[in-house]
Formats: C-alpha cells, sequence, structure tokens
C-alpha cells in the first residue's frame, strides 16, 4: 500500500508550486483516488500514473478544491477510450456534483462519437454513489470505512442544509491503515475512526494566517462584519489547528502524521515547519509536511 500526496494545498485561489488537495492510493497496483483537487491530472502525469486505469474515486466532500480536477481527469479517461466503469463514492451531495460535471462532458462526448472517433458515449462511463457511514466499499485490496467530520455546519433555510455531509475516510489492506480526515474540525468520530492507524492525513489549517491573506489580498475589507464572523467561525470550528492535529493524533495512537491541505501564506520559501511544531505539542510520533508528490 503506497499513498502519493498529489495536491497539497487548500482552496479555493489556486497557487503556484502546489495543486489543490488530491491523493492516490495504490494498492497491489490498483489506483485509489481520494479527492480530485484542481491540477490532479497533471501531478498523476507526473507521478507516471496511467490516468485511464483509475477505476475507484473517493470524495470527501464537495468544496471545489476537493472536486476541481474532476471533470478534467474524467475527461481525460474519455479521450483515452477508457471503456470500464469509473465508480465514484462520497457523502450525500456526490451524485449531484457528478451528473453536472456530465452535462458538461457530455457536450464533448456527443461531438466525438459523431465524428466517429469514439464509440462509447461519456455519460454510459461514470457511475457515482452517494454513501452513508460505516464500511462503504470493498475489494481484494482494500476496506473503506467513513465518519460524518465536523466540517459542514449548515444553518436550518441555507440551500446545503440537509443535502450535503463531510467525510473522513480509512482504507485498510495489505497489512496497513491509512487514514485521512478530509476537512474537519475537532472530531470525536475521527479520532475513533484513526485508533491505531499507521498514517493519520491530516488537514491543517491557521485561523489568523488565514485572515491575514484575505486582509493582504485585499478582500477582507470588502466582506461584512456577519461575514467576516462566519468566516473566522468556518476556519475555527470546522477547521484543524496544528495542536488540535496532535491532539487527535496523540488520542488514536497514529504511528505517523502527515500534514496537507496547507493554506497560502506570503513565506516565499514555503516553510511550514510552525505547523510541524504545533503538532509536535502533543504528538510524540514522526510528523511530515506534505509536499505534492510525496510518497509514504
Amino acid at each position: 500500500m503506497r499513498l502519493i500526496t498529489l495536491g497539497t494545498r487548500s482552496g479555493p485561489n489556486p497557487t503556484v508550486g502546489r495543486a489543490q488537495n488530491s491523493n492516490l492510493l495504490i494498492v497491489n497496483g490498483t489506483y485509489y483516488l481520494i479527492d480530485s483537487g484542481d491540477g490532479v491530472v497533471r501531478r498523476l502525469t507526473r507521478a507516471g500514473v496511467r490516468i485511464r486505469d483509475i477505476g475507484r474515486v473517493f470524495i470527501t466532500h464537495a468544496h471545489s478544491d476537493h472536486t476541481g480536477g474532476l471533470p478534467s481527469l474524467l475527461q481525460v479517461q474519455f479521450d483515452a477510450n477508457r471503456t470500464s466503469k469509473v465508480e465514484i463514492y462520497g457523502p450525500p451531495g456526490t451524485d449531484i456534483l457528478t451528473r453536472a460535471i456530465m452535462a458538461y462532458l457530455n457536450v464533448n462526448s456527443d461531438i466525438r462519437t459523431s465524428e466517429g472517433t469514439q464509440t462509447q458515449p461519456a455519460r454510459d462511463m461514470v457511475v457515482s454513489h452517494d454513501v452513508g457511514t460505516g464500511v462503504i466499499y470493498r475489494d481484494g485490496n482494500v476496506t473503506v470505512t467513513a465518519v460524518e467530520n465536523a466540517h459542514f455546519h449548515f444553518a436550518p433555510g441555507t440551500p446545503a442544509y440537509g443535502r450535503f455531509k463531510s467525510y473522513a475516510y480509512r482504507f485498510e489492506g495489505a497489512g496497513r491503515s491509512i487514514v485521512l480526515t478530509g476537512d474537519t474540525g475537532p472530531s470525536d468520530a475521527v479520532t475513533k475512526l484513526a485508533e491505531g492507524a499507521d498514517l493519520l492525513v491530516s488537514e491543517v489549517n491557521s485561523p489568523e494566517e488565514a485572515k491575514a491573506r484575505r486582509i493582504r489580498n485585499g478582500d477582507w475589507q470588502q466582506l461584512t462584519p456577519a461575514e467576516q464572523a462566519a468566516f473566522m467561525r468556518h476556519m475555527t470550528e470546522e477547521h484543524l489547528t496544528p495542536e488540535e492535529v496532535g491532539k487527535m493524533a496523540q488520542s488514536a495512537g497514529v504511528k505517523k502524521v502527515v500534514l496537507t491541505h496547507i493554506l497560502a501564506t506570503s513565506d516565499p520559501n514555503d516553510d511550514y515547519s510552525r505547523f510541524a511544531a504545533g503538532v509536535r505539542k502533543y504528538f510524540a510520533g514522526e510528523v511530515v509536511i506534505a509536499r505534492d508528490l510525496m510518497e509514504f
């Protein structure tokens, strides 16, 4: 079981040097893609992965920095004449998202099939699944377990209320266990999911640095006081500080922590050693700041 951190940047804005969130698990030569942020196709190409052979995709949640590369991924697979189904699994909202993507892809598909250069329509290539929690997938290589995490808290009456959820996943197989938190705030469910894992791949965040970035970019000043308060609540309650990652990892007894979903800052050296230091205040094991195309 090998994990490649394809994209390690949080969203929503793209940056130079890091693609947005995506990870590739390889078990006995079979590919399992977890999230598909912007830039995933180029990262897969750099990793030497035959994109046509990716048949299982797991989405943690429907934010654009975790799904923005999915249209390109499926388009490349269609153009490469993939004939077997691409199975997409994720929390409620995944099927809505996939159908919207397919509406876009079907335009090119109809053109290509009409030209005679393709014979199988793109609409026949993809199957999406809104799944619940617990064991959501199993084959001869892996067992995948999902829990709802603490990333989404929608107020009644808002467009997303009751429609969308956010998951963390545990992959077990080949004598190894890997847990990916997805985006989450502190969560007992995710801590329990991670118990005894060989590898915890966790998001990490700094609310104050996120605010400072928006001030620096000039868009913080354009927000209303209510929007500013909502942003800080989201960053504080629905993401993890380094210290919170450390407490989770120590409580769960994981062997190693990999920090990803790194927010963009003004640091020209892209240095996030301070985040690792925050985790180490509470966690005694190894901590790694992920970069694109690292392998674990």
